[in-house]
């Protein structure tokens, strides 16, 4: 039986999206609780959504640092195991470092930091304290993106020649409503750091363009634009990029897309073969090859097993009945909590267990940010990371 491990949370008061998911996400297979909270930099809503939660009073607290500072007093058997950040990209590393120092394991919403000297000193830290770092790139936690990957690194679709990427939204095509706070601090320099979409969803892509290819994007040249005036930071972007070993790509992100949700879609290119994963269609990968039919891979089937172990460990539900984000955050935080289990006990953790972002991809996007956002302020050229 598995220890149930005790999870404290900064961010994700009562109204806010993503904190409300992690929660959902982490206890989803019952092995995780939440246990205490800095949920606001208001303490009276931070007091609120404890009382919602069901939580000890004493446990719910005005701000991160007295959280931290409380917690570490607390016996090993009754003090939070990990804290999990949901806070504005300004915030995720001073807390980040602070909670890893205080020696506690860190689950962290993306992008990892505000910029990347922050990212290489998080590295750092990570390093020389041993904690677990976990990042929420969500979409890597689909069991059919797994399948992708391991297609892939098993050569099924020859050496990677191109890869085709794109995240189109809608939801800031006009100007947001002063009381749309989501809208407000993702396109505010300040909280959001130099990229808007490009930082919001963009590095999404990219992590995804990386995790299922085994490649590493190289170099960039992007074309950013903001569409909507007064917007001081972008909406819209496009890039071409070159990975390693030579294949190269293309990358579309935009929020000012009317009609369109979470439109990630991505299409990678072999030699012999294809293959296109839909977030908005998760449970299904399709693969092709130019001699044979198109082949249709359907989540939860036995044959899916048999590829891709990783696939098979994160599919709770027989094929036909659908399993998307909740389930794909949720897979992210087993896989964190299961390496923390394993650490606990001295054995080191499988790969399967490992099989979640790190501070490496966090690492990763703060340069792909970098380089799009360098790349397209200096006329359009080709940038390395």
């Amino acid at each position: 039986m598995k220890r149930i491990l005790r999870m404290g949370m900064v961010g994700g008061g009562v109204g806010a999206f993503i904190g409300e998911v992690h929660r959902k996400a982490a206890r989803l297979d019952g092995y995780v609780e939440i246990a205490a909270g800095a949920f606001s930099s208001d303490p009276a809503k931070s007091k609120r959504t404890g009382e919602e939660l069901g939580l000890d009073p004493s446990r719910v607290y005005a701000s991160w640092e007295s959280m931290l500072a409380a917690e570490a007093k607390l016996p090993k058997g009754e003090r939070i195991d990990f804290v999990s950040i949901c806070t504005p990209n300004d915030t995720h590393f001073p807390i980040a470092k602070a909670c890893l120092e205080a020696g506690f394991d860190v689950m962290c919403e993306k992008p990892m930091t505000f910029d990347v000297a922050e990212a290489l000193e998080l590295e750092k830290t990570v390093r020389k304290t041993g904690r677990t770092f976990g990042l929420l790139h969500t979409y890597t936690g689909y069991p059919m993106v797994k399948l992708a990957r391991d297609m892939v690194k098993a050569g099924d679709l020859g050496k990677i020649r191109k890869v085709v990427v794109q995240y189109p939204q809608g939801w800031l095509y006009k100007p947001a409503r002063a009381d749309n706070k989501q809208a407000a601090w993702r396109t505010n320099p300040k909280l959001s750091g130099r990229a808007g979409c490009m930082g919001d969803i963009g590095v999404h892509a990219a992590n995804l363009a990386e995790f299922v290819t085994g490649l590493k994007i190289t170099e960039v040249l992007a074309d950013l634009t903001t569409y909507v005036k007064g917007r001081k930071l972008d909406d819209d972007g496009n890039v071409l990029f070159h990975m390693e070993k030579g294949a190269k790509g293309v990358l579309t992100a935009s929020q000012i897309a009317p009609g369109e949700e979470n439109d990630l879609h991505i299409w990678v290119y072999g030699e012999k073969k294809a293959l296109c994963w839909y977030q908005e269609n998760p449970n299904y990968l399709r693969v092709f090859d130019q001699e044979k039919p198109e082949e249709v891979w359907k989540r939860g089937n036995g044959y899916v097993a048999a590829k891709s172990a990783s696939a098979a460990r994160c599919t709770r539900t027989p094929t036909g009945h659908p399993e998307a984000i909740i389930e794909a955050f949720a897979n992210h935080y087993n896989n964190f909590c299961d390496t923390i289990r394993a650490k606990e006990l001295k054995r080191r953790p499988s790969a399967l267990e490992l099989d979640f972002p790190g501070v490496a991809d966090g690492v990763r996007g703060m340069k792909f940010i970098a380089a799009v956002c360098d790349s397209s302020q200096n006329g359009n050229v080709w940038t390395k990371i």
